[in-house]
């Protein structure tokens, strides 16, 4: 098992320099980005990022604290989702090698941002992230579009039964009331990975997740009674994981599926024929964390995420000039897009 804190860091760059040997579609915008220098890290514009966030974070558990015993506390739950999210999206980039070129440092981000603040494993995200980002949307190798709750072609969707079947059926329909389950289930499956690590990595995973949750259950016992605290939790919970859907589920869904028994596809080719941008502005990019960029942060994993705007003209013009499709649409477009194919793979079970 490779060492959690390096895999999407050291793998996605391995795979941008294999993928920019001479004579690829690939390397002459690979050329074009490091010319410009996009390439470089930001680690002032991450430092400042950080300290709001846990500002914020701090200003959040402080109007807790002033409101007290009361319902209302619970208005504090939507801010405390958001801004977990922001968390949550600095653990990513952290994985990602963005913010510093040091292992441990990134390691040490990466652990405070995802194991001790949210409680979510950050080697089981890396490991399951590194594979995505080597081969997204391929059946077989992109667990992000494996069997679980919800499936993505209509031969996985034959081959469900009993409640599944029904599932599948439904599961446009259903897909954000489900979202609201994510955060927990992110917990959960951080914990059932503990197995999976070394020994020393495993203890040091372990203890910080512990930490997280006697710290959270400490923090809202301490504000409220016990039955307001488990619906605050609930409720953030919830929030959590509907915002952290909302920004990863334009990403990648209805978008190409590279077929299994198919041509080997180049970098270029498999990263952009399988995401999709989505456009805005500031607000769209600091909601989505970035992400909306999605297609330059395939092909660039390590690319700080104020430069991913800065790179997109770069990566239009480069595939206009190749003739491959870029895709692009609206916020609300992109979710439409994703949940009408989650919808036609369910068709053949109704």
């Amino acid at each position: 098992m490779p060492q959690a804190a390096t895999t999407v860091a050291e793998r996605t760059r391995d795979s941008d320099i294999c993928a920019g040997s001479t004579g690829s579609d690939f390397a002459p915008l690979l050329r074009a980005v490091k010319g410009q220098g996009l390439l470089e890290r930001r680690t002032g514009w991450y430092a400042a990022g950080i300290a709001v966030n846990l500002l914020a974070l701090g200003a959040v558990l402080t109007g807790m604290f002033l409101l007290g015993n009361t319902w209302w506390t619970l208005l504090l739950a939507l801010p405390l989702a958001i801004f977990w999210s922001r968390t949550a999206f600095v653990g990513h980039d952290a994985g990602h090698a963005q913010i510093s070129g040091d292992r441990r440092a990134s390691r040490a981000i990466g652990l405070v941002h995802a194991n001790l603040l949210l409680g979510m494993n950050e080697a089981w995200w890396n490991d399951k992230h590194v594979r995505h980002h080597a081969n997204p949307n391929h059946v077989d190798k992109d667990p992000d579009v494996g069997v679980g709750a919800l499936v993505w072609t209509q031969k996985q969707a034959a081959q469900r039964e009993g409640f599944a079947r029904w599932l599948t059926r439904n599961q446009a329909w259903l897909f954000f009331p489900m979202l609201l389950l994510e955060g927990i289930a992110l917990k959960i499956s951080g914990f059932q990975y503990l197995r999976q690590q070394p020994a020393r990595e495993r203890a040091l995973s372990a203890l910080l997740l512990v930490a997280h949750l006697g710290l959270y259950a400490t923090l809202l016992l301490t504000v409220m009674s016990p039955g307001k605290a488990v619906v605050f939790a609930l409720v953030h919970h919830a929030l959590f994981g509907l915002h952290l859907g909302m920004a990863f589920a334009p990403n990648h869904k209805g978008m190409e599926m590279p077929d299994p028994d198919g041509d080997r596809w180049g970098h270029l080719q498999r990263q952009v024929l399988t995401s999709r941008n989505v456009r805005g502005a500031v607000l769209t990019d600091w909601f989505l964390g970035g992400l909306n960029y999605q297609i330059e942060h395939h092909l660039f994993p390590s690319m700080p995420r104020p430069h991913l705007r800065l790179a997109q003209p770069l990566v239009k013009a480069h595939c206009e000039a190749l003739g491959m499709p870029y895709a692009e649409t609206g916020l609300i477009e992109s979710y439409r897009q994703a949940l009408d194919h989650m919808h036609e793979v369910g068709a053949p079970l109704r």
